[in-house]
């Protein structure tokens, strides 16, 4: 018998979804309290902001992957032969190309066991989050249709249009923990800042441009942030400005368009950095949004945030948040920054301040849980500096 293209393509997505979905309706009581448990007696209490995802089950397994077959066959055989080419697309490249949206009817529930699920809840339950369950659990990239609209008649299903919502209501273990003093503007008003942990300053901007006359441009309010790559205690090349709403930092990454690492020549011969700038992959994805901005881990392993904004204002101790792959996090908040100093102090509004400075390491974390204490010792970082202004 000839097989249609539409079959072909819901034969080859549903090869391509998600490992552990036929077993996450089964076991995800038990396991996933298991999971919970075993993470929060992890590094002396609390829990990650990125839940895990649910192990494998046993009794009703197969009834629950027959019942998600089928629902998931129903929805797919409703698109489009176009709408199957990009979904496939999306799915097989893990995000990392560009993909259209998948504009499908907003209320089009679906009933999988005894839950509904809206379809973008439940094409993300396939093809990435076999553990998901609820709409809150998840945040919408910028880039897609649906963004930021409050009551469409189609909404986007792209599982990759999404992200996996950081939860910060409980603290995170205490990767790390830094005293609020180093919140304090550098001492220089005229020197290059440096960074907040190496001290080090660095190389000058082409143009004859100095980091701190590229951060303190005068009229220059475009650049709302600028990033410097670090590895180890070396920064490599010259400080990224940054104009549109939302920057892709990456070492390799299909369709690839911001700040590319791995084009950056790098005299660091250690077999540490290299395995782990290998590891970047997609890397990830910063986006200044009406709320704060936001850091998208489009990777395939964890990393690591630091941010005066992710704590409490009153803490005198910050952490070392660890966000996992296809996770979000609001990493900084430009309210909570301002309240953390005196908007009216002149030095304040003159120099840069470290308070407006979001710290990431890929792959490696660092502090009390791990044998690196600081992030001067991770193999590569990034420092993002704010505009203040």
């Amino acid at each position: 018998m000839f097989r249609t293209k539409r079959s072909v393509l819901v034969r080859r997505l549903w090869r391509s979804r998600a490992p552990g979905g036929e077993e996450e309706e089964a076991a995800a009581g038990e396991s996933g309290a298991a999971v919970a448990v075993a993470r929060a007696s992890a590094c002396g209490g609390g829990r990650e902001c990125c839940p895990g995802k649910a192990g494998r089950g046993g009794r009703g397994a197969a009834g629950a992957e027959e019942e998600l077959k089928a629902l998931t066959h129903a929805v797919l055989k409703r698109l489009k032969e176009r709408q199957l080419e990009g979904l496939l697309h999306a799915v097989e490249s893990r995000g990392g190309a560009r993909t259209p949206c998948l504009l499908l009817p907003a209320k089009a529930d679906s009933r999988l066991g005894q839950h509904w699920y809206p379809l973008p809840v439940l094409l993300c339950k396939v093809f990435r989050w076999p553990d998901l369950r609820h709409c809150s659990e998840v945040k919408r990239l910028c880039c897609c249709e649906s963004y930021s609209k409050a009551h469409p008649e189609l909404v986007c299903c792209n599982p990759h249009h999404l992200s996996r919502l950081c939860e910060l209501e409980s603290p995170p273990p205490p990767y790390s923990r830094y005293t609020m003093d180093f919140l304090k503007p550098t001492d220089c008003p005229d020197s290059v800042p440096s960074s907040t942990e190496t001290g080090r300053t660095n190389c000058l901007a082409p143009g004859g441009l100095s980091d701190f006359q590229v951060l303190q441009q005068p009229g220059d309010w475009s650049n709302w942030c600028v990033v410097a790559y670090w590895e180890e205690k070396t920064r490599v090349g010259r400080l990224y400005s940054v104009q549109e709403p939302s920057l892709d930092i990456f070492y390799d990454l299909p369709q690839g368009n911001g700040f590319c690492l791995g084009q950056l020549n790098s005299d660091n011969k250690s077999q540490l950095v290299q395995k782990v700038r290998s590891k970047i992959g997609y890397g990830i994805q910063l986006s200044k949004e009406v709320d704060g901005v936001w850091v998208y881990n489009r990777s395939s392993y964890p990393i690591f945030i630091k941010s005066a904004t992710l704590d409490n204002p009153d803490s005198r101790m910050l952490l070392v948040h660890k966000v996992f792959p296809g996770f979000s996090i609001k990493a900084f908040d430009y309210e909570k920054a301002y309240s953390l100093w005196r908007p009216n102090d002149h030095e304040f509004m003159q120099q840069p301040w470290t308070g407006f400075t979001v710290q990431i390491s890929f792959v490696k974390g660092w502090g009390q849980c791990y044998t690196r204490q600081f992030i001067s010792s991770c193999p590569c970082w990034l420092e993002v500096i704010f505009n203040n202004r």
